[in-house]
């Protein structure tokens, strides 16, 4: 039995809450997700609980996640996702973050309804009519009816998820019979071919780090085998896998890998401090100069052109049954 709070009980003549000392209007209730904290120069998300999300909700972190997609997008061919969809009626971003990537499905797929959740509220207010942004947390039980999507996706999502049995339960509930799920994550990692990146290497003791941080925060650095036995474990079929490199620099000999370099080096002048500073010095109780030297050391590695590192990005897709509801 849920016990009332005696002060609501108190002048039951009047029936709402603003009676009782509570603040209910709608102004007050929907500020509070504009609630953030600041570390080390940086704003970060705090609604949801500061232990949701370590990465940054700030315009410089929301400028980093837009020049990423415009990164992918040349990466992948200007594909947007890999899954085959045929006339899509509804689509599900999940961890949309600026909301980029639904908005540019939206003028896609214009007979279709895009919406988009993130834990918080940075998307832009001006969009087109058939995209729409929630505030929710896609840890928690998601709030959409059975069978309700054509297409959910979930991108970048891997420092934020604490639970992937559960969002993926939930995406599998959420997708209607013959839709997909898509899956895309970059792996915590740097690889070279040449020998160039020594063990020493800051930007492997940056990766090494971050995969440690993450594993002691509950999060499971995501490669290729692990996104798919998620989706062959909950059910999915026709799972179909796809992978791509992304070079730390201008140092390819192939000109389109030579502009990803580029554009990579780029994105990178910020990557390392959003990546790191939350996640060293709140997992791995790590000094914030410490934190800061292994950043700088990692951004200085990213500008060196005898350093000839990639990393892999990852995506793959799976369907529901037809049969199955």
């Amino acid at each position: 039995m849920i016990e009332v709070d005696s002060t609501v009980l108190e002048n039951p003549s009047d029936e709402d809450y603003e009676s009782a000392g509570y603040d209910t209007s709608t102004t007050s209730l929907s500020s509070s997700v504009f609630q953030y904290v600041f570390e080390n120069g940086r704003r970060y998300h705090s609604y949801y609980g500061t232990d949701k999300y370590n990465m940054p909700t700030d315009e410089k972190e929301q400028d980093r996640l837009d020049l990423h997609h415009e990164l992918l997008r040349l990466v992948w061919d200007e594909k947007l996702h890999e899954a085959p969809l045929e006339k899509p009626h509804r689509i599900l971003d999940v961890g949309c973050g600026t909301g980029i990537w639904a908005i540019d499905m939206a003028d896609k797929y214009p007979m279709a309804e895009i919406i988009g959740t993130d834990l918080s509220p940075i998307q832009p207010n001006w969009v087109p009519t058939n995209c729409v942004f929630q505030v929710d947390d896609a840890m928690m039980d998601w709030t959409f009816p059975d069978n309700y999507f054509d297409f959910i996706h979930c991108r970048n999502m891997a420092s934020g998820v604490s639970n992937w049995d559960h969002l993926i339960s939930e995406m599998l509930r959420c997708t209607a019979p013959g839709g997909y799920v898509e899956l895309c994550e970059g792996e915590i990692k740097f690889n070279c071919d040449d020998g160039t990146m020594a063990e020493d290497n800051p930007l492997k003791v940056f990766v090494d780090t971050l995969k440690e941080s993450m594993v002691k925060s509950g999060r499971i650095p995501p490669d290729m085998p692990f996104l798919k036995r998620l989706l062959e474990k909950a059910g999915f079929e026709d799972i179909t896998t796809f992978k791509a490199n992304e070079p730390v620099g201008p140092w390819p000999k192939d000109p389109r890998l030579k502009k990803i370099g580029a554009m990579q080096m780029l994105h990178s002048e910020t990557l390392f401090e959003s990546y790191e500073m939350a996640a060293f010095t709140r997992a791995l109780d790590m000094d914030v100069k410490k934190a800061q030297e292994l950043c700088d050391a990692g951004r200085a590695a990213n500008l060196n052109k005898n350093y000839h590192t990639y990393s892999t990005y990852n995506r793959v897709y799976g369907r529901k049954s037809s049969g199955r509801n």
